[in-house]
């Protein structure tokens, strides 16, 4: 699938997105070990058990990449210039081994650059687990694409 120019994004509009993931054990390991983050909540059982939580967490950064992918095809898959910033990010309920995360993405604001050559969109991002809870949510920004002319 191909992501949208900037004319195609509307103000309000919101993209549920398609694809999901359940998230592995592995999955956390190794995001952990690749950006060297070794807090015992997120590998430690015997560690994590005896916090309020009873469990490991999967880690937060995980899980809000993991959502930037999976918002990939239906917005910005070979029309973005650049990712400008992820704002207002909250966690409000943790993310746990074995949960399968869906996503979807509001479009807040859009604008033209100075130059009228390329848009600005702003999109806000829910992350849901599959009890329909939010997990994480956060505002993505973006240089995009115009439509090519002919």
């Amino acid at each position: 699938m191909t992501g949208l120019y900037y004319e195609e994004f509307e103000e309000g509009e919101t993209i549920e997105h398609e694809r999901r993931r359940t998230i592995s054990e592995s999955d956390n390991q190794r995001f952990c070990d690749m950006t060297m983050n070794q807090q015992p909540l997120h590998l430690d059982a015997e560690f994590a058990a005896e916090t309020d939580f009873g469990e490991r967490l999967v880690n937060g950064l995980y899980t809000m990449a993991l959502a930037v992918g999976i918002t990939i095809p239906e917005t910005t898959d070979g029309t973005i210039v650049a990712n400008l910033s992820y704002d207002n990010v909250e966690h409000p309920k943790p993310v746990f081994h074995g949960d399968t995360i869906s996503v979807s993405s509001t479009v807040t604001d859009k604008r033209e650059t100075s130059d009228g050559e390329r848009g600005v969109v702003t999109m806000h991002v829910t992350v849901s687990n599959q009890d329909d809870e939010v997990v994480c949510e956060f505002d993505r920004t973006v240089l995009s694409r115009k439509r090519p002319t002919e």
